[in-house]
């Protein structure tokens, strides 16, 4: 029983009946493609092999099915191939030109194909043995001097941006189309760039070119400024400005009319000046000058200390000038010629015949004249010479200049002072140096306190402090021995010379011994003003007496100088 045939060519038989004989089939060329094993396909017999399946077609279109799925497949496993491994996209070519080559399975770990990049496919040239043990040369110039005389490198062509379509989208920067994504790109080594000769040169001569362009401009608008060609006169002659004011503002209150003409025609003494609607009037406040407080610091420039010898020097050259100048105006005729000056001595040589004919009366005039000379230059020695009022002003005009540049005060502690002739000179001295400020008595100590100028202070602490003999008493006065003319007289009020050597033993057995007497500055600094107007004595016998006479700005300098101790009592 028949069931059909299958393309013409393939019966279905039942047992006992023959084995159909097959139709030879059209060879079909296919092209050999590199397959990798999968487990998806079985081993097991293709309808390629012709060997009869049931249900199955045969023929031309068996094989053209065939075909079609093996390249399919073929594709599938190239596509997972390049998945897995980009290196399998470049086709390989055999000798026959547009005949693939089979590629070889590409393994994993050690069994990885090498990069086809990495193989060198170039011939080696042929090398000698001489040649095959030469040391490498370098490629660049490893001396100086042939790195100056290498010429200098082309620059660089500009990167080529490749096309939004081919660069990678998630990349920061356009990648280049190296054959795949993440392959690494190529370093272009950087090389020296030198300067041609001559750049700067040209630069520099093409500034010089420019500064003296700017200076010809410069030179040719000032010359026409000067002549009268400036292209701004144009403009300021267009503009019109408005005429003068028939009166100014600080003058339109004083003229009657606002013109100026009301000077001529009605005279000065009519215009608003005495009125009593005058914006002159006799409350006008003239500010007083006040020197700035910064002037009085200002020291004034010593002159040069000069030598003996440098100062007879420099009156010659003072002389010498001065009568240059007189000579000079003699003979310009603008003084008179100065008499000859005769003397006794220069007489025969000066008046040689006048002295001849008459001496006796020259000689009288000789001598006349010298007396003259002499009371002229006593006359102007006098008129030069200050009185004793102008010189007392002279000194009081120093220390008043001396004040102005600062008032200082100190404050010394003495252990006794009760000897006349010490407190004479603390006294004296404060007042010729123009300080003030009080001396006080107490029977723990006395304090000084003083205030002035810098110079005077400077030289009253090397009084207090080293001038003075605090240890030595002075001389008892009126304690002489008396020689009297009558000495059996007994006459009252006469002195003996037994009696007034008592007293003065007297006097002495009172004086305190002054062997550890001393004096020591508590403090010194610099003031603001003037606390006190004179230098004033004052017996204090308590603390609360010191501190009324000091003051309340003062008074704190009396506890310091009672709980001061010099620095050898500090140490004990």
């Amino acid at each position: 029983m028949k069931s059909g045939t299958l393309g013409g060519s393939v019966t279905r038989s039942t047992a006992g009946i023959a084995a159909p004989i097959p139709i030879p089939a059209k060879p079909v060329t296919t092209p050999k493609v590199a397959l990798t094993p999968s487990p998806s396909i079985s081993s097991g017999p293709t309808p390629a092999t012709g060997s009869p399946v049931l249900g199955v077609p045969q023929g031309d279109d068996l094989v053209r099915r065939v075909a079609e799925a093996k390249r399919r497949v073929a594709e599938a496993q190239s596509k997972l191939a390049v998945k897995d491994n980009p290196y399998m996209s470049m086709p390989q070519l055999g000798k026959k030109k547009g005949t693939p080559v089979e590629q070889t399975q590409q393994g994993a770990g050690l069994k990885m194909a090498a990069h086809p990049l990495l193989l060198d496919t170039s011939v080696p040239a042929p090398q000698s043995k001489k040649d095959r043990y030469k040391p490498m040369q370098p490629k660049f110039a490893s001396i100086k001097a042939n790195t100056r005389n290498a010429p200098t490198p082309p620059p660089p062509p500009p990167p080529t941006v490749p096309s939004p379509s081919i660069s990678n989208p998630y990349a920061t920067a356009p990648t280049a189309d190296t054959g795949f994504e993440g392959a690494p790109r190529e370093r272009a080594g950087r090389g020296f760039r030198f300067n041609p000769k001559g750049k700067y040169v040209a630069l520099a001569n093409q500034m010089r070119q420019e500064s003296q362009l700017e200076a010809l401009k410069q030179r040719i608008a000032e010359s026409a400024r000067k002549a009268g060609l400036d292209g701004d006169m144009g403009i300021e002659k267009a503009i019109k400005r408005p005429p003068p004011p028939s009166a100014e503002w600080w003058d339109s209150g004083l003229l009657p009319n606002k013109t100026y003409d009301d000077i001529t025609n009605l005279g000065i003494e009519n215009l608003n000046i005495t009125t009593p609607d005058s914006p002159v009037t006799l409350y006008v406040q003239h500010p007083i000058l006040i020197p700035a407080p910064g002037d009085k610091n200002k020291v004034a420039l010593k002159p040069l200390m000069l030598t003996k010898r440098e100062q007879k020097k420099m009156r010659k050259l003072r002389r010498k000038e001065a009568l240059q100048d007189k000579r000079d105006r003699i003979r310009m005729g603008l003084l008179p010629p100065d008499p000859p000056k005769v003397r006794l001595a220069n007489l025969m040589k000066v008046l040689t015949s006048d002295a001849i004919q008459d001496p006796t009366r020259v000689e009288a005039r000789v001598r006349r004249e010298v007396a003259m000379r002499k009371h002229t230059h006593e006359k102007m020695n006098a008129e030069r010479k200050l009185t004793d009022e102008q010189r007392r002003e002279k000194i009081e005009a120093k220390k008043a200049d001396e004040d102005k540049k600062g008032v200082y005060g100190a404050v010394y502690k003495i252990k006794i002072l009760t000897d006349p002739a010490h407190q004479f000179k603390v006294r004296k001295n404060a007042d010729q140096l123009n300080l003030t400020g009080v001396c006080i008595f107490n029977p723990q100590f006395s304090l000084v306190y003083v205030e002035g100028a810098a110079k005077f202070m400077k030289n009253y602490k090397r009084l207090m402090l080293n001038r003075i003999a605090w240890t030595e008493a002075a001389r008892p006065r009126g304690g002489e021995d008396v020689e009297l003319e009558n000495p059996d007289s007994d006459v009252e009020g006469e002195v003996t010379a037994s009696t007034s050597v008592g007293k003065g033993k007297e006097k002495e057995g009172e004086i305190k011994s002054l062997e550890d007497n001393k004096c020591y500055l508590v403090w010194e600094g610099m003031l603001r003003d003037r606390a006190f107007s004179g230098f004033k004595p004052r017996h204090c016998p308590t603390d609360r007496d010191a501190k009324e006479v000091l003051g309340e700005k003062l008074k704190g300098y009396w506890d310091m100088a009672k709980n001061w101790k010099p620095e050898e009592e500090e140490l004990f």
